[in-house]
Protein backbone atom coordinates (compact mmCIF):
# COMPACT_ATOMS: atom_id res chain seq x y z
CA UNK A 1 0.00 0.00 0.00
CA UNK A 2 1.47 3.74 -0.70
CA UNK A 3 1.65 5.12 2.65
CA UNK A 4 3.51 7.54 4.84
CA UNK A 5 5.20 6.68 7.87
CA UNK A 6 7.04 8.86 10.26
CA UNK A 7 10.25 7.63 9.40
CA UNK A 8 9.67 8.12 5.36
CA UNK A 9 7.34 9.35 2.82
CA UNK A 10 7.25 6.01 1.21
CA UNK A 11 4.92 6.20 -1.91
CA UNK A 12 4.51 2.32 -3.18
CA UNK A 13 2.27 0.19 -4.69
CA UNK A 14 1.42 -2.97 -2.83
CA UNK A 15 0.28 -5.20 -5.80
CA UNK A 16 1.82 -8.49 -5.60
CA UNK A 17 3.19 -9.52 -8.57
CA UNK A 18 4.46 -13.06 -9.57
CA UNK A 19 7.76 -13.70 -11.44
CA UNK A 20 7.62 -14.74 -15.09
CA UNK A 21 10.56 -17.43 -16.15
CA UNK A 22 10.80 -17.12 -19.69
CA UNK A 23 10.98 -13.97 -21.81
CA UNK A 24 8.87 -13.37 -24.41
CA UNK A 25 9.12 -12.50 -27.94
CA UNK A 26 8.76 -9.24 -29.00
CA UNK A 27 5.94 -8.82 -31.45
CA UNK A 28 6.03 -6.11 -34.57
CA UNK A 29 5.51 -2.67 -33.84
CA UNK A 30 7.73 -2.43 -30.85
CA UNK A 31 10.81 -0.55 -32.15
CA UNK A 32 11.34 2.10 -29.35
CA UNK A 33 11.70 5.88 -30.87
CA UNK A 34 14.59 8.24 -30.58
CA UNK A 35 14.70 10.54 -27.16
CA UNK A 36 13.11 7.11 -25.46
CA UNK A 37 14.22 4.79 -23.06
CA UNK A 38 10.46 2.49 -23.63
CA UNK A 39 7.54 1.76 -25.22
CA UNK A 40 4.26 -0.04 -23.62
CA UNK A 41 1.91 -0.53 -26.18
CA UNK A 42 1.85 3.04 -28.05
CA UNK A 43 3.33 4.85 -25.13
CA UNK A 44 6.51 5.68 -25.17
CA UNK A 45 8.82 6.60 -21.97
CA UNK A 46 10.88 9.26 -23.04
CA UNK A 47 15.00 9.62 -21.78
CA UNK A 48 13.80 13.38 -20.18
CA UNK A 49 11.13 10.76 -17.69
CA UNK A 50 14.22 8.17 -16.58
CA UNK A 51 17.03 10.80 -16.26
CA UNK A 52 14.41 12.87 -14.21
CA UNK A 53 13.27 9.89 -11.86
CA UNK A 54 17.18 9.27 -11.60
CA UNK A 55 17.86 12.41 -10.45
CA UNK A 56 15.31 11.77 -7.76
CA UNK A 57 16.51 8.75 -6.80
CA UNK A 58 20.22 9.68 -6.54
CA UNK A 59 18.70 13.26 -4.57
CA UNK A 60 17.24 10.44 -2.18
CA UNK A 61 20.21 8.47 -1.47
CA UNK A 62 22.27 11.99 -1.17
CA UNK A 63 20.00 13.09 1.69
CA UNK A 64 20.94 16.67 0.97
CA UNK A 65 24.88 15.76 0.72
CA UNK A 66 26.81 16.47 -2.66
CA UNK A 67 24.99 14.67 -5.24
CA UNK A 68 26.75 12.21 -7.77
CA UNK A 69 24.16 11.83 -10.93
CA UNK A 70 26.09 9.14 -12.71
CA UNK A 71 26.84 9.64 -16.12
CA UNK A 72 27.66 7.33 -18.46
CA UNK A 73 29.73 6.52 -20.02
CA UNK A 74 32.72 8.39 -19.25
CA UNK A 75 31.23 9.45 -15.23
CA UNK A 76 33.21 11.89 -15.27
CA UNK A 77 30.58 14.16 -13.46
CA UNK A 78 29.90 11.58 -10.73
CA UNK A 79 34.04 10.76 -10.51
CA UNK A 80 34.42 14.44 -9.79
CA UNK A 81 31.70 14.96 -7.15
CA UNK A 82 32.82 11.51 -5.43
CA UNK A 83 35.93 13.01 -4.74
CA UNK A 84 34.53 16.06 -3.10
CA UNK A 85 32.46 13.84 -0.64
CA UNK A 86 33.62 13.72 2.84
CA UNK A 87 33.71 9.82 2.62
CA UNK A 88 36.05 10.12 -0.31
CA UNK A 89 38.69 12.25 1.45
CA UNK A 90 38.31 10.11 4.52
CA UNK A 91 38.88 6.69 2.59
CA UNK A 92 42.54 8.28 1.74
CA UNK A 93 43.30 7.01 -1.54
CA UNK A 94 40.91 6.39 -4.15
CA UNK A 95 41.94 6.92 -7.73
CA UNK A 96 39.89 7.70 -10.78
CA UNK A 97 39.42 4.12 -11.65
CA UNK A 98 38.07 3.06 -8.57
CA UNK A 99 35.67 5.84 -8.13
CA UNK A 100 34.26 5.33 -12.22
CA UNK A 101 33.68 1.69 -11.17
CA UNK A 102 31.58 2.98 -7.96
CA UNK A 103 29.71 5.21 -10.66
CA UNK A 104 28.79 2.71 -13.03
CA UNK A 105 27.48 0.02 -10.33
CA UNK A 106 25.53 2.68 -8.35
CA UNK A 107 24.24 3.63 -12.31
CA UNK A 108 23.10 -0.19 -13.28
CA UNK A 109 21.39 -0.54 -9.89
CA UNK A 110 19.45 2.76 -10.00
CA UNK A 111 18.59 2.31 -13.58
CA UNK A 112 17.32 -1.04 -13.28
CA UNK A 113 15.14 0.05 -10.43
CA UNK A 114 14.05 3.78 -12.57
CA UNK A 115 12.90 1.57 -15.19
CA UNK A 116 11.02 -0.63 -13.62
CA UNK A 117 8.92 1.60 -11.55
CA UNK A 118 8.31 3.72 -15.07
CA UNK A 119 7.21 0.50 -17.15
CA UNK A 120 4.77 -0.93 -14.02
CA UNK A 121 3.50 2.88 -13.62
CA UNK A 122 2.61 2.63 -17.10
CA UNK A 123 0.85 -0.91 -16.82
CA UNK A 124 -1.23 0.05 -13.61
CA UNK A 125 -2.28 3.13 -15.71
CA UNK A 126 -3.31 1.14 -18.73
CA UNK A 127 -4.84 -1.43 -16.72
CA UNK A 128 -6.53 0.98 -14.70
CA UNK A 129 -8.04 3.28 -17.83
CA UNK A 130 -8.72 -0.55 -19.96
CA UNK A 131 -11.15 -1.45 -16.92
CA UNK A 132 -12.58 2.13 -16.34
CA UNK A 133 -10.91 2.65 -13.52
CA UNK A 134 -10.61 6.65 -11.87
CA UNK A 135 -9.35 8.47 -9.69
CA UNK A 136 -9.90 12.20 -9.00
CA UNK A 137 -8.20 15.12 -8.56
CA UNK A 138 -9.66 15.55 -4.96
CA UNK A 139 -9.20 12.47 -3.53
CA UNK A 140 -5.34 12.08 -4.77
CA UNK A 141 -5.11 15.59 -3.01
CA UNK A 142 -7.17 14.35 0.04
CA UNK A 143 -4.59 11.12 0.07
CA UNK A 144 -1.38 13.12 0.36
CA UNK A 145 -2.60 15.55 2.70
CA UNK A 146 -3.64 12.35 5.22
CA UNK A 147 0.02 10.87 4.32
CA UNK A 148 1.66 14.17 4.79
CA UNK A 149 -0.22 14.55 8.40
CA UNK A 150 1.67 10.72 9.36
CA UNK A 151 4.91 11.87 8.00
CA UNK A 152 5.52 15.11 8.54
CA UNK A 153 5.07 17.47 11.98
CA UNK A 154 4.68 20.41 10.04
CA UNK A 155 4.39 22.20 6.68
CA UNK A 156 8.29 23.30 6.51
CA UNK A 157 9.25 19.31 7.11
CA UNK A 158 7.46 18.30 4.07
CA UNK A 159 8.76 21.25 2.22
CA UNK A 160 12.46 20.43 3.74
CA UNK A 161 12.15 17.19 2.10
CA UNK A 162 10.84 18.10 -1.50
CA UNK A 163 13.93 20.12 -1.69
CA UNK A 164 16.08 17.34 -0.55
CA UNK A 165 14.45 14.48 -2.57
CA UNK A 166 14.15 16.47 -5.52
CA UNK A 167 11.05 15.97 -6.23
CA UNK A 168 7.84 18.63 -6.58
CA UNK A 169 4.67 17.88 -5.40
CA UNK A 170 3.42 17.02 -8.70
CA UNK A 171 6.02 13.94 -8.65
CA UNK A 172 4.51 12.51 -5.40
CA UNK A 173 0.76 13.49 -6.45
CA UNK A 174 2.00 11.06 -9.99
CA UNK A 175 2.71 8.53 -7.28
CA UNK A 176 -0.45 8.85 -5.00
CA UNK A 177 -2.27 8.24 -8.16
CA UNK A 178 -1.06 5.06 -8.92
CA UNK A 179 -1.30 3.90 -5.49
CA UNK A 180 -5.21 5.05 -5.73
CA UNK A 181 -5.30 3.36 -9.15
CA UNK A 182 -3.75 0.16 -8.08
CA UNK A 183 -6.12 0.16 -4.74
CA UNK A 184 -9.19 0.62 -7.07
CA UNK A 185 -8.40 -2.43 -9.14
CA UNK A 186 -7.15 -4.30 -6.38
CA UNK A 187 -10.96 -4.04 -5.24
CA UNK A 188 -12.70 -4.81 -8.70
CA UNK A 189 -10.50 -7.75 -9.41
CA UNK A 190 -11.44 -9.44 -5.93
CA UNK A 191 -14.83 -8.35 -5.28
CA UNK A 192 -16.26 -11.68 -6.74
CA UNK A 193 -14.10 -13.35 -4.32
CA UNK A 194 -15.41 -11.89 -1.70
CA UNK A 195 -18.94 -14.08 -1.65
CA UNK A 196 -18.50 -17.20 0.99
CA UNK A 197 -21.48 -19.12 1.52
CA UNK A 198 -23.24 -20.83 4.39
CA UNK A 199 -22.57 -24.36 2.43
CA UNK A 200 -18.74 -23.22 2.40
CA UNK A 201 -18.60 -22.38 5.82
CA UNK A 202 -20.62 -25.67 6.76
CA UNK A 203 -18.11 -27.67 4.81
CA UNK A 204 -14.78 -26.14 6.13
CA UNK A 205 -16.18 -26.14 10.01
CA UNK A 206 -16.44 -30.33 9.44
CA UNK A 207 -13.52 -30.58 8.46
CA UNK A 208 -11.64 -28.59 10.77
CA UNK A 209 -13.10 -28.98 13.60
CA UNK A 210 -9.91 -29.47 15.71
CA UNK A 211 -8.71 -26.26 14.81
CA UNK A 212 -11.95 -24.69 16.76
CA UNK A 213 -11.35 -26.92 19.77
CA UNK A 214 -9.85 -25.65 23.15
CA UNK A 215 -8.22 -28.36 25.28
CA UNK A 216 -8.60 -28.69 28.75
CA UNK A 217 -6.66 -26.45 31.05
CA UNK A 218 -5.38 -26.19 34.66
CA UNK A 219 -4.49 -23.88 36.90
CA UNK A 220 -1.46 -24.77 39.32
CA UNK A 221 0.51 -24.00 42.62
CA UNK A 222 4.06 -25.11 42.09
CA UNK A 223 7.44 -24.62 44.14
CA UNK A 224 10.51 -25.81 41.76
CA UNK A 225 13.30 -27.21 43.96
CA UNK A 226 16.63 -28.31 42.93
CA UNK A 227 17.07 -31.21 45.59
CA UNK A 228 14.18 -33.76 46.53
CA UNK A 229 15.37 -33.05 50.08
CA UNK A 230 13.71 -28.97 49.81
CA UNK A 231 11.07 -30.27 47.95
CA UNK A 232 9.84 -33.00 50.67
CA UNK A 233 10.84 -29.58 52.64
CA UNK A 234 8.50 -27.38 51.03
CA UNK A 235 5.55 -29.98 50.63
CA UNK A 236 5.69 -30.59 54.65
CA UNK A 237 5.12 -26.76 54.59
CA UNK A 238 2.38 -26.76 52.88
CA UNK A 239 1.07 -29.97 54.12
CA UNK A 240 1.14 -28.08 57.89
CA UNK A 241 -0.88 -25.04 56.69
CA UNK A 242 1.97 -22.81 55.37
CA UNK A 243 1.05 -20.28 52.38
CA UNK A 244 1.78 -20.81 48.90
CA UNK A 245 3.23 -17.52 48.99
CA UNK A 246 5.34 -17.71 51.90
CA UNK A 247 6.88 -21.31 50.75
CA UNK A 248 7.62 -20.48 47.41
CA UNK A 249 9.32 -17.44 48.64
CA UNK A 250 11.38 -19.73 50.44
CA UNK A 251 11.67 -22.46 48.18
CA UNK A 252 11.00 -22.16 45.02
CA UNK A 253 14.06 -21.19 42.19
CA UNK A 254 11.22 -20.92 39.04
CA UNK A 255 11.89 -16.86 38.95
CA UNK A 256 8.86 -16.53 36.52
CA UNK A 257 5.84 -18.77 38.77
CA UNK A 258 7.61 -17.21 41.97
CA UNK A 259 6.94 -13.77 40.96
CA UNK A 260 3.36 -14.93 40.56
CA UNK A 261 2.94 -16.69 44.29
CA UNK A 262 3.66 -19.88 42.56
CA UNK A 263 0.70 -19.78 39.73
CA UNK A 264 1.11 -21.38 37.08
CA UNK A 265 -2.11 -20.69 34.88
CA UNK A 266 -3.79 -22.05 31.91
CA UNK A 267 -1.84 -25.50 31.97
CA UNK A 268 -2.70 -27.46 28.51
CA UNK A 269 -1.45 -31.17 28.32
CA UNK A 270 2.02 -31.60 26.61
CA UNK A 271 3.56 -27.34 27.61
CA UNK A 272 5.21 -28.94 30.24
CA UNK A 273 8.22 -31.60 31.04
CA UNK A 274 6.38 -34.72 30.48
CA UNK A 275 7.11 -36.18 34.19
CA UNK A 276 5.42 -32.62 35.43
CA UNK A 277 2.38 -32.73 32.54
CA UNK A 278 1.57 -36.52 33.53
CA UNK A 279 1.48 -35.90 37.43
CA UNK A 280 -0.54 -32.83 36.55
CA UNK A 281 -3.33 -34.23 34.66
CA UNK A 282 -3.65 -37.31 36.68
CA UNK A 283 -4.31 -35.08 39.84
CA UNK A 284 -7.60 -34.08 41.62
CA UNK A 285 -7.94 -30.79 42.32
CA UNK A 286 -7.36 -28.88 45.71
CA UNK A 287 -4.65 -31.81 46.75
CA UNK A 288 -1.33 -30.88 47.06
CA UNK A 289 1.22 -33.23 44.90
CA UNK A 290 4.91 -34.16 44.69
CA UNK A 291 7.54 -34.18 44.74
CA UNK A 292 7.75 -34.96 40.75
CA UNK A 293 11.17 -35.05 39.31
CA UNK A 294 12.26 -33.18 36.02
CA UNK A 295 14.31 -32.23 34.05
CA UNK A 296 14.71 -28.64 35.87
CA UNK A 297 14.76 -30.31 39.20
CA UNK A 298 11.77 -31.34 41.60
CA UNK A 299 8.34 -29.89 41.77
CA UNK A 300 5.72 -29.83 43.81
CA UNK A 301 2.32 -28.67 43.22
CA UNK A 302 -1.50 -28.34 43.45
CA UNK A 303 -4.48 -27.90 40.82
CA UNK A 304 -6.32 -25.20 41.63
CA UNK A 305 -8.45 -24.97 38.87
CA UNK A 306 -9.90 -27.17 35.81
CA UNK A 307 -10.85 -25.62 32.92
CA UNK A 308 -12.45 -28.26 30.74
CA UNK A 309 -12.26 -29.32 26.97
CA UNK A 310 -14.94 -27.62 24.89
CA UNK A 311 -15.83 -27.51 21.19
CA UNK A 312 -16.92 -23.57 19.76
CA UNK A 313 -20.08 -24.09 17.46
CA UNK A 314 -20.59 -23.47 14.21
CA UNK A 315 -22.20 -20.21 14.95
CA UNK A 316 -19.58 -19.03 17.12
CA UNK A 317 -17.19 -19.77 14.25
CA UNK A 318 -19.19 -18.49 11.26
CA UNK A 319 -17.36 -15.14 11.21
CA UNK A 320 -13.81 -16.50 11.80
CA UNK A 321 -14.29 -19.06 8.60
CA UNK A 322 -15.70 -16.09 6.77
CA UNK A 323 -12.92 -14.05 6.94
CA UNK A 324 -10.32 -16.77 6.35
CA UNK A 325 -11.93 -18.17 3.57
CA UNK A 326 -12.82 -14.53 2.05
CA UNK A 327 -8.96 -14.24 2.27
CA UNK A 328 -7.96 -17.07 0.66
CA UNK A 329 -9.77 -16.84 -2.26
CA UNK A 330 -8.99 -13.09 -3.00
CA UNK A 331 -5.23 -14.05 -2.81
CA UNK A 332 -5.61 -16.90 -5.22
CA UNK A 333 -8.11 -14.83 -7.73
CA UNK A 334 -5.23 -11.99 -7.45
CA UNK A 335 -2.20 -14.07 -7.75
CA UNK A 336 -4.00 -15.48 -10.91
CA UNK A 337 -4.80 -12.51 -12.61
CA UNK A 338 -1.56 -10.32 -11.65
CA UNK A 339 0.11 -13.50 -13.46
CA UNK A 340 -1.73 -13.18 -16.78
CA UNK A 341 -1.68 -9.18 -16.07
CA UNK A 342 2.29 -9.18 -16.24
CA UNK A 343 2.45 -11.28 -19.04
CA UNK A 344 -0.04 -9.46 -21.41
CA UNK A 345 2.08 -6.46 -20.16
CA UNK A 346 5.58 -7.84 -20.27
CA UNK A 347 4.67 -8.60 -24.07
CA UNK A 348 3.69 -5.57 -25.47
CA UNK A 349 7.04 -4.05 -23.13
CA UNK A 350 10.03 -3.14 -25.21
CA UNK A 351 12.83 -1.34 -24.38
CA UNK A 352 15.68 0.26 -25.83
CA UNK A 353 19.03 -1.86 -26.16
CA UNK A 354 20.56 0.30 -23.06
CA UNK A 355 17.81 0.33 -20.79
CA UNK A 356 16.54 -3.56 -20.62
CA UNK A 357 15.12 -4.85 -17.14
CA UNK A 358 13.19 -8.31 -16.18
CA UNK A 359 9.96 -6.03 -17.28
CA UNK A 360 10.63 -5.70 -21.06
CA UNK A 361 9.87 -8.50 -23.94
CA UNK A 362 13.59 -8.10 -24.93
CA UNK A 363 15.11 -8.43 -21.43
CA UNK A 364 18.45 -9.88 -21.48
CA UNK A 365 17.98 -13.02 -22.22
CA UNK A 366 21.24 -14.56 -20.15
CA UNK A 367 19.27 -13.83 -16.68
CA UNK A 368 15.85 -15.27 -16.31
CA UNK A 369 13.11 -13.15 -14.33
CA UNK A 370 12.83 -15.91 -11.39
CA UNK A 371 13.69 -13.30 -8.42
CA UNK A 372 12.15 -10.65 -6.85
CA UNK A 373 10.52 -8.12 -8.59
CA UNK A 374 10.93 -3.90 -7.70
CA UNK A 375 11.11 -4.88 -4.09
CA UNK A 376 9.16 -8.33 -3.48
CA UNK A 377 10.30 -10.89 -2.21
CA UNK A 378 12.42 -14.42 -3.58
CA UNK A 379 11.50 -18.32 -2.98
CA UNK A 380 7.65 -17.94 -3.73
CA UNK A 381 6.72 -15.46 -1.42
CA UNK A 382 4.30 -12.45 -2.00
CA UNK A 383 5.96 -9.95 -3.78
CA UNK A 384 5.09 -6.35 -4.05
CA UNK A 385 5.17 -3.98 -7.48
CA UNK A 386 5.32 -1.35 -8.96
CA UNK A 387 6.80 0.43 -7.02
CA UNK A 388 9.04 3.38 -6.94
CA UNK A 389 12.46 3.39 -6.20
CA UNK A 390 13.61 2.82 -2.46
CA UNK A 391 16.05 5.78 -2.84
CA UNK A 392 13.81 8.74 -3.50
CA UNK A 393 12.23 8.09 -0.32
CA UNK A 394 14.48 9.72 2.67
CA UNK A 395 14.31 10.35 6.11
CA UNK A 396 12.48 13.32 6.58
CA UNK A 397 14.14 15.60 9.68
CA UNK A 398 11.29 16.59 11.98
Amino acid sequence: MLRMTHVSLRLLLSLAITAVGATLIAGCGNDVPPGAVAKVGDTTVTQDEFDKWLSTAVRGQAQGGTVAIPDPPSYSKCVAAKKKTPSATGQGKQNDAELKKQCKSEYETLKKEVMQFLIQAQWVEQEAKAQGIKVSDQTVQKALEDQKKQAFPNEKAYQKFLKTSGMSEADILFRVKLDQLQQKLTQKITEDAKKVSDQDIQAYYDKNKQRFAQPERRDLRVVLTKTKEKADAAKKALDDGQSWSTVVKQYSIDEASKAQGGKLPSVAKGQQDKALDDAVFAAPKGKIEGPVKTQFGWYVFEVEKITGASQQSLDQSKETIKNLLRSERQQKTLDEWIKDFRERYKNKTHCADDFRVAECDNAPKEKTDTGAVSGGTPNGQTQQAPQAPSSTTPTPEK
